[in-house]
């Protein structure tokens, strides 16, 4: 299988292949991009983007709590990640009294750095193929479950033979579709201190209405600190640990970016579905997309309404209203871009073609004829079961926070049920922390106006073979539902529900089972496992099956094409070159942006778009220090690099290996990225560098900041 994979990924580049499509492993860069990345104005080798053998650039690159890339870019640890990424750690060390949020925070010195616990900063030490030896005595003749126990043994194998250090961990990743396997040996560090923050009005400028959105002027970073052990070892947190002495760390250049220049991201970017079938792809803009849209845009709605008459209600929810604006800006903005782009047309273009080449060889035509018919018929089959699990989800899975507690105590019930009272003393240790930390951003008036607005949707917009008449027949009159839950329900704080959990086990359950927002959740959640989950999933697995079976054909059929594997939340590179893009007819978008817009969008005491009078001097004044161009002040770039989800706090590095940018959104038109990339105007966002050393240096006035890093000016020689 390994030797089959790599003849399809070493097969010649097809002819017009713009750089910026795809997200590429980095340890495969020599054999399969390099020359590419030369001809697009690279400098480097890929030898210095990846080596197992002295440091490069991936041992400056992390994943930051597991959602988000981070760089070092000091010798002592420093790390540059996006604010928005920070944004729960910076929350978590706000009060109304210390409005780090609203502020900004910088330490003067290490012991002033703040501690968070539970994040921690990932490295990548090596990756290597082990497809050989996960997929040892698996074929097509076996069902389902016997591949995966297989599978399962082999995996287990490669973990307890793989050589490593007793302080790394093991990840083994599917790629195409199962059809290949990689291992990844990590470092992970417990220790994250919080270094600085500019305030929202810079890191979270334009907010939720300029997201995704292009031209954009946001001041998207934050600051932390890796400490590691006297010894440099990975280490919880104490008082005692030293900042980590990296491997690698990115020099950083302040030449600023022209048009065309060479672009590299390495990140951790998240999912995504490049191989989907069109049917698929079809389903999620015409059915799913449109039901979880319209969920959002209610409980935003209301969200909305309460934070803009109280400043620390919004302090509360600005997290919480930030989350679920970003997909649902994001799912619109695919939609659209699909739509624009022909998405869909063009997936069907390439199924014919797909579909001719089988004709050709009869092998091809015996083993992948009926791939495509089967998905198709799949696919259609579970329409409406799709948009039932998604309005599940997001309603009760999501948006209405009672019933999220309840699925958390429905699942302490399941411990007890299954292990007794040791069962459920574990569950409850792992409850503890998190409700403590919930219920201080909860507010259960905010939420039952939530739950009778999302709950009435629900109700009226599902198919109705997925409601009970039961559950109907509760739901005649949702206020009085709402009413009764929220007035007698033990879940609406953390007092309430403290002093239920700590009863006696037993009494607890006994308490938990009678408790009327778990008994709503309950009547939901029976309804939607018995209606909707069984045929869904039957159909999914067959789905899976099949899709890793057209994986392996697309491979096969199209051998001449240098095929990318999706995005998995493992390390990748994508590259690019800076370019500006035109989105509609006689709209043409330029590369960058500067402060002068920032001015421009400038509404005094708006929590969108305020300035700080600190700010508006350092603009009149034009005090801009060393990281100017031409009298102007650079704020963000955008580029033509393949990312995603994950790949917010990304590097954005220049053809010689130095920092020169923070990637942290795509543009609106092209965020259809994850299942369709249109070199045309699918395009990365990125905080220009020299916006953020500014920021930095002369208006935080952190200059002892400035001076921990290598600045550089590769132009220039």
């Amino acid at each position: 299988m390994k030797q089959f994979v790599y003849a399809i990924l070493l097969a010649f580049m097809p002819i017009g292949l713009l750089g910026g499509e795809g997200m590429w492993l980095p340890q495969l860069l020599k054999k399969l991009n390099e020359a590419e990345m030369k001809s697009l104005g690279m400098k480097m080798s890929a030898e210095d983007i990846y080596s197992v053998n002295g440091g490069s650039l991936k041992d400056a690159i992390i994943h930051f709590g597991g959602f988000c890339t981070g760089e070092v870019i000091s010798s002592q640890g420093l790390i540059l990640t996006n604010h928005h990424c920070g944004y729960g750690a910076i929350q978590s060390h706000s009060s109304v009294e210390k409005n780090y949020l609203k502020n900004g925070f910088w330490a003067n010195q290490h012991s002033d750095e703040l501690p968070n616990p539970g994040l921690f900063a990932t490295f990548i030490v090596r990756i290597e193929d082990v497809t050989d030896k996960a997929l040892k005595g698996i074929d097509d003749k076996m069902s389902a479950e016997e591949r995966q126990s297989s599978l399962d043994k082999n995996l287990e194998e490669i973990r307890n033979t793989t050589t490593r250090e007793s302080y790394q961990d093991i990840i083994i990743r599917p790629f195409f579709k199962g059809n290949q396997y990689f291992l990844f040996v990590s470092e992970t560090y417990n220790d994250v201190r919080l270094v600085g923050t500019p305030p929202e009005n810079i890191g979270k400028f334009g907010s939720d209405t300029d997201n995704w959105i292009w031209p954009r002027h946001t001041g998207d970073f934050a600051m932390f600190r890796i400490y590691a052990s006297k010894n440099n070892m990975p280490a919880d947190y104490s008082p005692d640990n030293q900042p980590l002495k990296p491997r690698h760390h990115l020099p950083i250049s302040i030449d600023g970016v022209e048009e065309n220049d060479f672009t590299l991201v390495f990140g951790f970017p998240g999912r995504t579905d490049q191989y989907l079938p069109a049917v698929a792809v079809q389903q999620i803009i015409e059915h799913r997309n449109p039901a979880r849209i319209a969920v959002r845009e209610q409980a935003l709605k209301i969200l909305d309404s309460y934070m803009r008459k109280d400043e620390a209600t919004r302090l509360k929810y600005a997290s919480k209203y930030a989350s679920i604006a970003n997909y649902w800006k994001k799912w619109i903005g695919e939609s659209q871009g699909i739509r624009k782009t022909k998405g869909i047309q063009k997936k069907l273009a390439f199924e014919d073609e797909f579909t001719r080449k089988l004709k050709k060889q009869k092998a091809w035509k015996k083993n992948y004829g009926k791939l495509l018919p089967d998905l198709n018929e799949l696919y259609n089959s579970i329409n409406k079961h799709q948009v039932a699990n998604d309005l599940f989800s997001e309603v009760y899975g999501r948006n209405i926070e009672i019933t999220r507690i309840a699925s958390l105590v429905n699942r302490l019930v399941q411990q007890y049920e299954a292990q007794g009272e040791n069962g459920y003393k574990a569950f409850k240790a792992r409850l503890d922390g998190f409700l403590e930390n919930f219920y201080k951003d909860y507010d259960p008036s905010i939420d039952k106006q939530i739950f009778i607005a999302l709950t009435d949707f629900y109700i009226k917009n599902i198919d109705p073979g997925f409601v009970s008449q039961m559950t109907r027949d509760q739901a005649t009159d949702i206020p009085s539902l709402a009413d009764d839950i929220y007035s007698k329900s033990r879940l609406t704080s953390h007092d309430k529900i403290s002093n239920l959990l700590n009863m006696d086990p037993q009494e607890a359950v006994q308490s938990i089972q009678s408790d009327p927002a778990f008994l709503w959740y309950k009547q939901i959640q029976d309804d939607h496992n018995t209606l909707v989950e069984p045929e869904r999933n039957k159909a999914l697995q067959s789905i899976n099956a099949l899709e890793q079976e057209y994986m392996k054909a697309i491979l096969d059929v199209f051998h001449e094409k240098t095929l990318y594997p999706d995005a998995n939340s493992t390390m990748r590179v994508t590259y690019g070159q800076v370019k500006g893009y035109q989105p509609r007819d006689a709209v043409a978008y330029e590369h960058i942006t500067y402060l002068d817009g920032v001015i421009e969008k400038y509404v005094p005491g708006d929590y969108e778009f305020d300035v700080s009078a600190r700010l508006l001097d350092l603009y009149k004044n034009k005090d801009y220090g060393d990281y100017s161009e031409n009298g102007k002040m650079p704020v963000c770039f955008i580029g033509s690099n393949h990312t995603t989800g994950g790949n917010s706090g990304s590097p954005a590095i220049d053809a010689h290996g130095n920092l020169i940018g923070l990637n942290f959104d795509r543009v609106w038109e092209g965020t259809m990225s994850d299942y369709h990339y249109d070199p045309t105007i699918c395009r990365n966002i990125m905080v220009d560098v020299r916006y953020i050393l500014f920021i930095v240096d002369k208006y935080a006035g952190a200059k002892h900041i400035i001076d921990e890093l290598d600045l550089v000016r590769p132009k220039r020689g």
